[in-house]
């Protein structure tokens, strides 16, 4: 058995620490810090309560890449605050949120906490690409039910989803997505394109839910089942599911492909040790004294030394 990875969703959980931690908590000069002192105690409460020996903090070097809007133009469409010709659209983010990260960015450098971000994939991707080649245990920390997806128990993968904070978290494996959804890991993908996100801007098949795609899974398997199903008339649709079903078509044609994280992203080679003593004392002495860091960092490290 090799050391359990820890994989972090660092945006959805920077997000939740700015939105979690008042905007009083600032730095010397007055500027907000929230979301790195958020994170950073996160951090800390993590590798506490689930003592990883690997971890990696995945970020999204494109949230929205290309490939995926030219399947389906409306991905992610409404979250477009600039576009940028041959360049990552601007994500539209509070403005006191994105000075903050490239601070905690060159926190986790400083550190020595494994960071990794790929030129024209989300951190979902690059989350669904180590989980692949993990040969152990993974806890992927997120508050993106999309990795739902990558939960398998036969792997011990499993997502850690927060509820408040990261002290609650909803530990997801299969049995939790069985009664929760009706359906495993792999399945729930299917699930998602078909009942569609409108905070992903992925229309799905009108007129089908959640639960109504929940059992067209449980009958016919997966979604090649379904789509089989439409042409047999013998498959037990009922007119309308098959009509919309059928009109469907050209999106069920290409959602997968959008949907599903990829699992062969370009990884670089990374050191995803958990650190136990920082890897530039200087400069995290530097950032720490800047930015106001103070008890947040110094309790992180603290864990990181036990």
């Amino acid at each position: 058995m090799t050391g359990r990875l820890m994989l972090l969703d660092t945006a959805s959980l920077y997000f939740r620490a700015y939105f979690g931690v008042p905007d009083s908590v600032r730095a010397p000069d007055g500027t907000p810090v929230n979301a790195v002192r958020g994170l950073l105690d996160f951090i800390d409460r993590l590798v506490k309560d689930h003592r990883p020996e690997k971890l990696v903090a995945c970020m999204d070097a494109d949230w929205r890449p290309q490939w995926r809007v030219d399947l389906i133009p409306s991905y992610k469409a409404h979250r477009v605050a600039e576009e940028h010709e041959g360049a990552p659209d601007a994500e539209e983010v509070p403005d006191t949120l994105s000075p903050q990260v490239p601070v905690i960015e060159e926190v986790l450098d400083a550190l020595g906490i494994a960071r990794v971000g790929v030129a024209g994939y989300e951190a979902d991707d690059v989350i669904g690409t180590f989980t692949a080649r993990a040969d152990g245990p993974v806890d992927i920390v997120t508050g993106d039910r999309d990795l739902y997806q990558l939960v398998d128990d036969a792997r011990d993968i499993r997502v850690l989803y927060p509820l408040k904070g990261v002290g609650t978290l909803q530990l997801t494996d299969e049995a939790w997505l069985r009664e929760k959804y009706g359906v495993d890991g792999r399945g729930y993908a299917d699930l998602a394109l078909l009942r569609g996100d409108p905070s992903d801007g992925l229309p799905g098949v009108p007129g089908v839910g959640e639960k109504t795609a929940a059992k067209l899974l449980a009958e016919f398997g997966d979604l090649a089942g379904i789509i089989a199903a439409v042409d047999d008339p013998k498959a037990k649709l009922t007119p309308t599911q098959r009509k919309r079903l059928t009109e469907a078509a050209p999106y069920l044609a290409v959602a997968p492909k959008v949907v599903r994280v990829a699992d062969d992203v370009p990884l670089p080679e990374v050191d995803t040790a958990l650190p136990h003593t920082p890897r530039d004392p200087a400069a995290l002495d530097a950032l720490a004294a800047r930015w106001g860091l103070g008890s947040s960092l110094q309790r992180l490290l603290t864990t990181l030394e036990a």
